[in-house]
């Protein structure tokens, strides 16, 4: 997972965002949280920067590693991210 801030470029995560890591539920356990994590909860994993302490990490789940930046679901800030994606885990 990759993390953005408002002046992240085109197409790249903006570090900071931290949205990924707390909209979507989780069903695979994380370390800090063996039964994974519902939507709308922040993993622990998520430092105060908003940055995965997993990233790099072979025990970040692997559903983490697969969630990349995408500029229609990730939208223009954080608050737009946070809405899109809770939209679609509500939606799945």
């Amino acid at each position: 997972m990759k993390f953005a801030t408002a002046n992240a470029s085109p197409g790249e995560c903006r570090p900071g965002c931290g949205a990924c890591c707390i909209a979507p539920s989780i069903s695979s356990p994380i370390p800090g949280m063996p039964e994974g994590k519902p939507a709308g909860m922040r993993c622990v994993q998520l430092d105060e920067a908003n940055l995965c302490r997993l990233f790099g990490d072979p025990r970040r789940p692997a559903v983490c590693g697969r969630f990349d930046y995408d500029a229609e679901l990730c939208g223009n800030d954080r608050d737009e991210a946070l809405t899109r994606i809770e939209a679609l885990e509500l939606a799945t």
